[in-house]
């Protein structure tokens, strides 16, 4: 996170696909704002209570207590006008009202920092982070580990049977995958028994 004086306020977005490190970089972010000794406030959705209701939790169990609300412009109602420092998780739960809400934020000078995914489970731009780069003056772009081939990944795979556009899940739901291994949509169904432990028949078994 960059150093800014007196009242300019900015947007800094931290974007990239699940497991590459996108809520521990904003915790690590806010962590750090708090030992400068500015007011930090956190939001995060109510839909995403995967590891905690009313915490911002990794996928590596870091943790930060926070906010919750419904949707973004509920930030406004809650938000302490003496904070400095705005942190807002899973920003692809909150949809384009968070663009309006982080540029009023940034507006009244406060340093906003939003973690989200970049692309959706057809690889397509996932609102509303696209907008959030476009305004931001600072940008992160965090990458995880295909765990079919080991390379880079910049994709989330869906493994669940779901046309919706968010089903909230972790590990079991979803995988990194990178570029080459990414299929959009649901993977084809002999990749997902290959994934599966085998079970051993009564002949293996006697082997």
């Amino acid at each position: 996170m960059h150093i800014v004086t007196g009242p300019l306020g900015w947007i800094e977005v931290v974007c990239g696909p699940m497991f590459s490190g996108k809520s521990e970089e904003l915790i690590r972010r806010l962590r750090r704002a708090r030992i400068a000794r500015k007011r930090v406030q956190v939001f995060k959705p109510a839909m995403d209570k995967r590891y905690s209701a009313d915490e911002i939790v990794s996928h590596g169990d870091q943790r930060m207590p926070s906010e919750v609300v419904t949707n973004a412009k509920e930030i406004l109602t809650k938000i302490d006008w003496r904070a400095e420092v705005v942190g807002v998780d899973e920003s692809n739960f909150f949809g384009l009202d968070l663009v309006d809400v982080a540029a009023q934020l940034a507006d009244s000078g406060k340093q906003v920092v939003i973690a989200g995914l970049d692309t959706d489970y057809l690889g397509r731009p996932f609102t509303p982070m696209p907008e959030l780069l476009c305004m931001a003056e600072s940008i992160t772009k965090t990458l995880a580990i295909c765990v079919q081939c080991g390379n880079p990944a910049k994709h989330t795979q869906r493994l669940v049977e779901s046309n919706d556009l968010i089903v909230v899940g972790a590990a079991g739901s979803y995988e990194a995958r990178c570029r080459r291994c990414f299929e959009p949509g649901i993977p084809k169904q002999d990749l997902l028994e290959f994934a599966r432990p085998r079970t051993l028949s009564k002949e293996d078994k006697a082997d």
